[in-house]
């Protein structure tokens, strides 16, 4: 990865932001493998269990609705903005392991951690944006391909944890969202591509969504969005019925659930570079066209060959992420320099709110009917978001996105501004 004069430090930088972010993240993840463990103790149901999961998502989209609002990444600090939020979910978290904390409590902390995680994860967005201008998709991308193993790791942690001891999960991940805190504060540090802070400005949301490459990329991201949350938080549920219709340990169904999440690892750092080669537009249509494909085709191969269907689900799980970095970076090079955190804030807050939506349908799609065609539906995403990425493309807009001057396709949209 090459480094422009100025820009020392930027690979140590991204190391030791990587770090921070997933351990930063890591009360999100953890509540995967400690869900089964607090039901049990608490008597409750599967509904408990969901609305853990899902007052994370609602706090998060909350948290930076309100971020977005306040223009927070933008005023202040990103650094401290985010060791802050850090430090906060971590002592949330920790707060769950308390005695007399009941499953109505747990509910309103798994919120409050919701809240403080949309402190975290965009900031560093901007960040790593800070440090990388010329290789910025390629930086962004190894942002985001490390959270992916992050997100894959709860998977594996079944294999070894009693549920009993879910205390001692939620421990770490407070500890671990403690330790991202001390290393935002100490380590990182804002690049000197990140634009000065920003005084309040009430029309600053306004400005950000009146921009039309920020529109289309952020449009982009929602079909992205559609689909990927709503996979990533049931293809564990997928291998287990797939184990359980060719008498597969569940633990092998726990290792196929990791692999296919832990693939899109190498999705992002691969469309990192090509998008920073070839245009982050093209890399996003290419990524969507195979993922929205392996949608549809994955239910249907249930029953076909064990290693035709392991190769499918590795291939969405390259390709269904592979974009993710790319419609972040698109939108730190469209948006106006000094509301660079607000539009990230913006772009995820949206994206989030759109996956509460999914994660609830795919159930409800294998219910009705079956894991064969539960996720065919999940292919609308990435074919709408193909078509917006594709306008923004041909827009006189897309120079600012890595493609070179000469590969630009002039259409209809040329006027976009």
């Amino acid at each position: 990865m090459n480094r422009q004069p100025g820009q020392r430090g930027g690979v140590f930088q991204l190391a030791a932001l990587s770090a921070a972010t997933i351990l930063g993240m890591t009360p999100w993840f953890s509540a995967t493998v400690a869900a089964p463990g607090m039901m049990a103790e608490w008597g409750t149901g599967p509904a408990t269990a969901a609305w853990l999961t899902i007052a994370v998502q609602l706090g998060f989209v909350a948290g930076t609705c309100l971020s977005a609002g306040l223009m927070l990444s933008d005023r202040f600090s990103t650094r401290k903005l985010a060791a802050g939020c850090a430090l906060c979910a971590g002592v949330a978290t920790l707060l769950l392991v308390r005695r007399d904390t009941g499953p109505n409590q747990a509910i309103v902390l798994r919120a409050i951690t919701g809240i403080a995680l949309a402190g975290v994860y965009p900031p560093g967005i901007k960040i790593a944006a800070g440090w990388w201008r010329e290789r910025r998709g390629t930086a962004i991308g190894i942002l985001v391909g490390a959270l992916t193993i992050g997100s894959a790791a709860p998977n594996l942690l079944r294999l070894g944890i009693d549920v009993s001891q879910w205390r001692t999960i939620v421990v770490a991940a407070a500890v671990g969202a403690m330790i991202s805190a001390a290393v935002f504060a100490l380590v990182v540090r804002e690049g000197p591509f990140q634009a000065p802070s920003a005084p309040f400005n009430p029309r600053a949301l306004r400005a950000v969504l009146q921009d039309r490459g920020v529109l289309l990329a952020t449009a982009g991201y929602l079909g992205h969005m559609w689909e990927l949350y709503a996979m990533w938080s049931s293809i564990g549920a997928f291998w287990m019925y797939v184990a359980a219709q060719r008498s597969i340990a569940p633990s092998v169904a726990a290792v196929f659930a990791f692999a296919t999440i832990a693939a899109g690892t190498l999705g992002c750092v691969i469309a990192g570079i090509a998008g920073d080669r070839v245009g982050r537009p093209l890399v996003t249509i290419v990524a969507m066209a195979l993922s929205g494909t392996c949608a549809i085709l994955i239910g249907t191969l249930v029953s076909a060959p064990l290693v035709l269907l392991i190769a499918v689900a590795i291939i969405w799980g390259v390709s269904i992420v592979a974009d993710s970095a790319q419609f972040s970076a698109s939108v730190t090079e469209l948006a106006p320099s000094r509301y660079v955190g607000t539009a990230i804030t913006m772009q995820t807050c949206v994206g989030f709110l759109l996956t509460i939506v999914t994660i609830r349908l795919v159930p409800v799609w294998a219910d009705l009917w079956g894991w064969e065609r539960a996720y065919v539906p999940l292919a609308i995403g990435p074919a709408l978001g193909i078509v917006a990425m594709w306008r923004l493309q041909r827009s006189t807009r897309a120079h600012a996105l890595g493609i070179p001057l000469e590969q630009l396709t002039r259409g209809p949209n040329t006027h976009d501004q």
